[in-house]
């Protein structure tokens, strides 16, 4: 990009609801540094507060929108990079300038190959704007987003300010304390706050200085013993040492790619994906001990030191085993160990495999058997058979668990709610980086399965009959087609997403799958629910395919108080970036439908949501959005299983996080069913 250039960000990627941007600049001496800054500001282009102001001494944003993941030092010289949740960015924010200030009269002019580069939420490279012309200024705007239509851009800044960090902060409305006293004070502290790691002497080792750790955004109701915070931020710096970077760049041009920590490149076969996926994953486990914890502690392993193996021989008969992966944990002295069977690519774990590493792991006393997959586990519908000697003492676990979930895990970690250091944090964003590789095979759940067509073709010709076996195989599909989209939405938001089922507790999952495969037989629609921790309602989507169309819609009930044309006022206020084809239906007792148009027609008469007759009690609103879904049972462009993905997200990002949340009444008893 050049100057003063913008761009949206949905032309250049599908992943922008999460996005990384990244501060580079080399010094001639190898000792010249900067530091990165992040302010929110308002329409009229101000902070709403002090807190809306991020730097090195308010590195993260409570909700855990804006998290400054510090520098990496890089062939280049030395990287700051920024973490944005842009769907956790609040309504009222309508810029997020990024910019970066230097310290003890050093200026920009005496750094070279300035840099900006913005990548999306799978580590992807998007664009680069490159500055040549900084100048003898101290503090420097690199870039800003910002908001247009309810869609986000980036704009090329290129901007020096000569007064540095805290003059630039002023003028955006912060209230600075920046005396001689203060930089004196802090900068003792900063001293005297140094942290010393004991390693012990076996296992030593030379290397760069540690990390500097990457917080965790603080969680409401956490008990911590409060500091007394200044009553205005203090711009002073701090010390930081860091390695010395090379003094230029060995690329001879941009367009070379930096090197991937895993590359996939290479990926040929099946069998290539599988070795090299289950490698790696096992390896972040075990290096960065709370993504471990994360993926095992749901099967029983304890909290403990992890080490973690691959293509391990087992003697089994006459011809040994050799399952992907093994892991073990010691606790205590105690060692709990799971045998690993990993597939890739959408290939089907095998029942022998599987059924042998359950005798191997029963004769030698090992806890569980995982398997890893691009499928969901479903309850009730086992992945693979296997058969259990009741005569054995030792009973060995079979869990399984989908790259989906792997994937949420890390965005979890290092998106939303932080890890221990930034080498952990560099790792994760590694890994996820190539689980979400089109060549690495670790894209979750990828085919609605060999009964897709028959079922829709049976539907369209009017011949499928209920009691079907086809219906039922679609049924599963869908639950774990849901049960992926939950995921992979949650993982954007750092927020629980669960299917919501219309069932009682321990009723029989095969029964009530077979009841939903009547449906599907009668009127020819797939419908679920999804329950997302604070919108003010349940997500819902219908897949019609007789009409080949997708219907994501939500209920908000009316408020309790206030007048009807009121709300209806107030909806439409909220729905003004929302798009025009948006449907509304206003609810109201009784049989009967209320109101219906679209938001286009809408927005000029928010009267026309009022039913007739006023004696007419409203109980809420419906909004809705359709759109065509594919063809394919894959995840081709013009597949199924993309097109809900793209439905879902398109809802909840340009509809759902525009609800008023605050003045929605309390769930109804039917929302308040069970969520799993």
């Amino acid at each position: 990009m050049v100057k003063g250039a913008n761009v949206a960000l949905a032309t250049l990627s599908e992943n922008t609801g999460s996005v990384i941007v990244s501060l580079g600049w080399l010094s001639p001496t190898g000792e010249g540094d900067a530091d990165v800054s992040v302010l929110l500001l308002d329409e009229n282009g101000k902070v709403r507060s002090d807190a809306d102001f991020y730097f090195y001494n308010n590195p993260v944003a409570a909700d855990g929108s804006v998290q400054l993941l510090g520098k990496t030092p890089t062939a280049d010289g030395n990287e700051d990079r920024i973490s944005f949740d842009l769907t956790a960015i609040p309504s009222d924010v309508d810029r997020i300038v990024v910019a970066a200030s230097r310290y003890h009269g050093a200026r920009f002019g005496e750094l070279d190959a300035l840099t900006v580069m913005l990548a999306d939420g799978g580590g992807e490279n998007l664009l680069r704007f490159a500055i040549d012309d900084a100048g003898s200024v101290s503090a420097f705007i690199f870039a800003e987003l910002y908001r247009r239509a309810g869609e986000w851009k980036f704009r090329a800044v290129g901007q020096g300010y000569d007064t540095g960090l805290a003059g630039l902060a002023m003028d955006f409305g912060v209230d600075v304390d920046d005396d001689a006293a203060t930089e004196e004070a802090l900068d003792g502290a900063a001293s005297d706050e140094q942290v010393t790691t004991t390693v012990p002497a076996a296992v030593a080792e030379p290397g760069p200085p540690a990390p500097e750790a990457v917080p965790a955004p603080r969680q409401p109701g956490d008990e911590f013993e409060p500091r007394k915070a200044p009553a205005r931020p203090r711009t002073a710096k701090k010390k930081v040492t860091l390695p010395k970077a090379g003094k230029k760049s060995l690329a001879e041009n941009s367009a070379w790619k930096q090197a991937r920590l895993f590359p996939v490149s290479a990926l040929k076969s099946d069998r290539d994906r599988e070795t090299r996926a289950t490698s790696v994953l096992l390896s972040v486990m075990a290096q960065v001990p709370e993504f471990g914890r994360r993926l095992t502690a749901a099967f029983g392993a304890p909290a403990g030191r992890m080490e973690t193996f691959t293509e391990v021989s087992m003697p089994h008969g006459d011809t040994p085993r050799r399952p992907d992966g093994v892991i073990r944990v010691e606790r205590a002295g105690k060692l709990w160990t799971a045998l690993v069977e990993t597939k890739t690519n959408g290939n089907s774990l095998k029942s022998d495999q599987v059924q042998a590493y359950m005798d191997i792991a029963a004769r030698r006393g090992y806890e569980a058997v995982i398997t890893l997959s691009n499928d969901v586990a479903l309850e009730g519908s086992p992945l693979v058979d296997v058969k259990i000697d009741g005569r054995r003492k030792h009973k060995v676990a079979l869990r399984h668990l989908s790259w989906a979930e792997v994937a949420y895990q890390a965005q979890m970690l290092i998106r939303h709610e932080g890890v221990g250091n930034l080498a952990h944090a560099w790792l994760l964003q590694e890994l996820l980086h190539y689980l979400q590789h089109e060549n690495s095979g670790c894209h979750g759940f990828q085919n609605m399965g060999a009964a897709w067509v028959p079922v829709r073709n049976g539907i369209d010709d009017e011949t499928l009959c209920q009691g079907d076996s086809r219906a039922r195989e679609v049924v599963e599909s869908w639950e774990r087609l849901i049960r992926q989209v939950c995921l992979t939405l949650g993982g954007e938001l750092g927020q629980k997403v669960l299917p919501v089922q219309r069932a009682k507790r321990g009723s029989d999952p095969g029964a009530r799958r077979a009841a939903l495969a009547d449906r599907l037989c009668l009127d020819g629609k797939l419908q679920a629910e999804l329950r997302i921790e604070g919108p003010p309602g349940v997500l819902t989507i219908v897949a019609d395919l007789r009409t080949g169309k997708l219907r994501t819609s939500i209920e908000i009930p009316a408020p309790e108080q206030g007048y009807p044309l009121a709300w209806a006022k107030r909806l439409v206020r909220h729905l003004a970036e929302a798009p025009a084809d948006l449907h509304v239906e206003t609810l109201v007792e009784g049989e009967a439908g209320g109101p219906r148009g679209t938001l286009e027609r809408l927005r000029p008469e928010p009267a026309d949501m009022l039913p007739k007759d006023n004696g007419t009690r409203i109980t809420g609103f419906r909004l809705s959005l359709s759109k065509g879904m594919g063809s394919t049972r894959g995840n081709a462009e013009s597949g199924f299983i993309r097109s809900v993905d793209e439905a879902v997200h398109r809802f909840y990002t340009t509809v759902v996080v525009h609800l008023d949340r605050p003045t929605s009444r309390r769930a109804s008893s039917k929302e308040r069913e069970t969520a799993g």
